[in-house]
């Protein structure tokens, strides 16, 4: 926006018509200089007609002194503005003239009074942002925009990730992290939780029906009769004894699993369980058996076959974020809207959160303004300093020469009035003498 443009604005922002003020400042001025003149012209009168009426004398009296206060006056507005008749007077042009000084004047009475802590904090503790953050939220359709808004610049934040080497940092830190943790006490306390809870019998009655099921397929079946028939002797071959063998392992696993899992006080039960409590305190107390967990671990980490899962589960990640910002898949929108709207309703009815986002932000806005207090300062002192001071001058006069032309009329009367009891008093005195 230029200067003159600012001064435009600045010049509307006083409401009203530019033609209708400056129409009522010309007929407030046209009054004025007719009251003067109409002074003037009783000043005459009333000098040539004192030595024919002592009453005219006490006229020209107050015409004299009304036209020199109405002179005064006029020569004091315009010398604010402007040099009276285009005259180089000294201390004329005020305005003009101190240009420089009253922007600078002006930045530092904003800076010291406007913008002083004091002010600053009592307007920002009176703002209540959190209340405004909260029924902005929970408006769906501005939940819904911002939550448009933010997945159009998530593909820019994932590709600038890529280009800035955050992606690659960030990765090394995390397998840098994962590197160092040790898994045995991790592995541990998760197993001991496991056991407390009596997940570990749910684990076993899957295994037992898996293994339930496994043996009753045929191909099952017939893989176990072609090792025991192996393991036949070839007399007992002929007679099919392999068949019968089977038959007895099959209904004998079948009977312990039905066993196992019918008896909730099974003692297999709690040989299961003392397994996994005896592997607990091996990861526990044996620095051989961490040492093959870590040793897993990172024989984990270091496989190709990882970083391909990787890659692939980025580029899947990244293909769903473009489908996203392009809406050609609404899922992500629509679940970050309802965050949003969520975040929203929760914060209504949460006053120790609003409380803590007021007090968080007006300490953030506080000390910003603290630092950026003095920039607004010389901000406001350059701007002033490059208005075109004849525009400023005709804008201030449009909009307060009005009330300005009125002193005129106050200097007339009261010098009038003043005129009048000067010229009472030297009457009186010469009266009395």
């Amino acid at each position: 926006m230029t200067v003159q443009q600012d001064l435009r604005f600045a010049a509307g922002a006083f409401g009203g018509s530019d033609a209708v003020r400056a129409a009522e400042l010309r007929r407030v001025k046209f009054l004025a200089t007719g009251v003067l003149v109409g002074c003037l012209v009783l000043m005459v009168i009333g000098k040539l007609l004192t030595p024919y009426h002592a009453a005219f004398g006490f006229l020209a009296a107050f015409a004299e002194a009304a036209t020199i206060g109405g002179l005064a006056d006029w020569y004091a507005v315009v010398a604010l503005f402007r040099r009276p008749l285009g005259l180089p007077i000294p201390h004329t042009a005020i305005i003009q003239k101190n240009q420089s000084r009253i922007a600078d004047k002006l930045g530092e009475f904003v800076e010291k009074h406007f913008l002083a802590a004091g002010p600053v904090d009592a307007k920002l503790r009176q703002i209540d942002f959190a209340s405004f953050i909260a029924d902005w939220l929970s408006d769906a359709k501005r939940s819904g925009d911002l939550a448009r808004f933010a997945l159009r610049l998530l593909p820019e934040v994932v590709a600038a990730s890529e280009t800035s080497g955050l992606a690659t940092f960030l990765s090394r830190r995390a397998l840098m992290m994962v590197q160092s943790v040790d898994l045995a006490p991790l592995v541990a306390g998760a197993l001991r939780r496991f056991i407390a809870q009596g997940r570990h019998q749910e684990i076993l009655d899957q295994l037992m029906r898996a293994a339930h099921d496994a043996l009753t397929k045929p191909e099952t079946q017939a893989m176990f009769r072609q090792k025991i028939r192996d393991e036949l002797p070839t007399l007992l071959r002929l007679y099919r004894a392999d068949a019968f063998v089977m038959k007895k392992v099959a209904a004998s696993l079948f009977a312990f699993f039905e066993d196992v899992r019918t008896h909730p006080d099974h003692p297999f039960r709690g040989e299961f369980s003392n397994m996994l409590l005896s592997l607990i305190d091996r990861l526990e107390s044996d620095p051989g058996f961490r040492k093959k967990i870590n040793s897993l671990r990172h024989d984990l980490l270091a496989r190709p076959e990882l970083s391909a899962l990787l890659e692939r589960a980025w580029a899947s990640v990244k293909d769903f974020v473009d489908r996203s910002a392009s809406g050609e898949s609404m899922v992500l929108h629509q679940h970050l809207a309802n965050v949003l709207a969520a975040a929203g309703s929760q914060l209504t009815t949460d006053p120790e959160m609003r409380a803590e986002i007021n007090h968080g932000l007006a300490v953030m806005l506080r000390s910003f303004v603290a630092e950026q207090k003095s920039g607004v300062s010389t901000f406001i002192a350059d701007q002033v300093k490059a208005w075109d001071m004849g525009q400023l001058i005709n804008l201030i006069e449009l909009n307060i020469g009005r009330d300005l032309q009125y002193i005129r009329f106050n200097g007339t009367i009261i010098g009038g009035l003043a005129g009048l009891m000067l010229y009472s008093v030297e009457v009186a005195i010469r009266t009395l003498g």
